[in-house]
C-alpha cells in the first residue's frame, strides 16, 4: 500500500514538474517558443514590468523622454484598469505596451484555461484603453507551464537576458549601475521593475531604481551605447508590424 502511494505521488510530481518547472528549464535552455535577444544580435533593449503605477511610471516616462528611448511595458491588466491614462501616454510616446497576466500570478500556479484567461483578460484591458492589440507576452516572474505555448498564441513570449534584482532597495543602492553597465550591447534584453507592490518586491524600490537608470542613460548616450527601439525583438519574417 504504502509502495502504491508513494509511486503516484512520484509520479504527481513528476508530471507537476514537467508542466512548469521543466518547460520553462526546455524553452529558457533551447529558446523554443520565446525571444529573448533582438533579432538584429546589437544593442539593448529595456523592458518595464508590474506597473502601471501611479507615482513610479510618470517618472520613469519622464526620464524615457528625455533620452529619447523606447521600452516595452509589459503591464499587470488590474494595474492598466486602474490606471488607463497611463497606458494612453506610454502609446503616445512611441512605447509598446505588453501582457504581463491579469493577476500577477506565476503560471506554475496556474491551469492551462487560467493561464489563458490571465493573458486573454489583461490583452483586452490594453485594446480597450489604447485601441490597439497587443503583441508581446511575459509571464510574470518568467516562469513557464506546458500550456504556455498554446494558449499565448498569437503573442510572442519575451523573456531576458538579464534580470538585475531592482525590485530590492538594498540592490538598487549597492549593485544595480554596475549590473547595469555589465549587460553587452548584442541585443541583450533587460528587464527593470515600474511597481514594487508584489510579493517579494519593496514597495520602494521603484523609487531607488530610477535614479540609477538616469545614471545609465547618462553613460549609454556618453559611450555610444545604442539602447533600441523594442520592435527589434522581431524581425519581418515574424509577420509582425509594429
Amino acid at each position: 500500500m504504502k509502495r502504491g502511494v508513494w509511486r503516484a505521488a512520484a509520479a504527481t510530481a513528476f508530471i507537476c514538474g514537467s508542466y512548469t518547472a521543466g518547460t520553462t528549464l526546455f524553452m529558457r535552455l533551447t529558446g523554443a517558443g520565446i525571444v529573448r535577444r533582438a533579432a538584429a544580435g546589437t544593442g539593448i533593449i529595456l523592458t518595464f514590468d508590474d506597473g502601471p503605477n501611479p507615482l513610479y511610471t510618470p517618472k520613469l516616462l519622464d526620464l524615457l523622454g528625455e533620452y529619447g528611448v523606447k521600452a516595452i511595458f509589459f503591464v499587470v491588466g488590474r494595474h492598466a484598469e486602474q490606471h488607463p491614462e497611463l497606458l494612453r501616454r506610454m502609446q503616445r510616446e512611441g512605447h509598446l505596451i505588453g501582457i504581463h497576466h491579469y493577476h500577477h500570478r506565476s503560471a506554475w500556479r496556474l491551469t492551462p484555461r487560467q493561464t489563458k484567461r490571465e493573458i486573454r483578460r489583461t490583452a483586452a484591458v490594453i485594446e480597450r484603453i489604447t485601441g490597439n492589440k497587443p503583441h508581446f507576452y511575459r509571464p510574470p516572474y518568467g516562469k513557464l507551464n506546458a500550456a504556455v505555448p498554446f494558449v499565448s498564441d498569437p503573442f510572442i513570449t519575451v523573456i531576458w537576458t538579464h534580470i538585475l534584482g531592482d525590485w530590492k532597495v538594498r540592490t538598487c543602492d549597492r549593485d544595480l549601475l554596475g549590473r547595469m553597465m555589465a549587460v553587452p550591447a548584442d541585443g541583450s534584453v533587460v528587464v527593470l521593475h515600474d511597481d514594487g507592490s508584489n510579493k517579494g518586491a519593496d514597495d520602494a524600490a521603484p523609487g531607488h531604481m530610477l535614479p540609477v537608470l538616469r545614471q545609465y542613460l547618462g553613460h549609454c548616450r556618453e559611450h555610444g551605447i545604442e539602447l533600441l527601439h523594442p520592435g527589434s525583438l522581431v524581425n519581418d519574417s515574424r509577420g509582425v508590424r509594429i
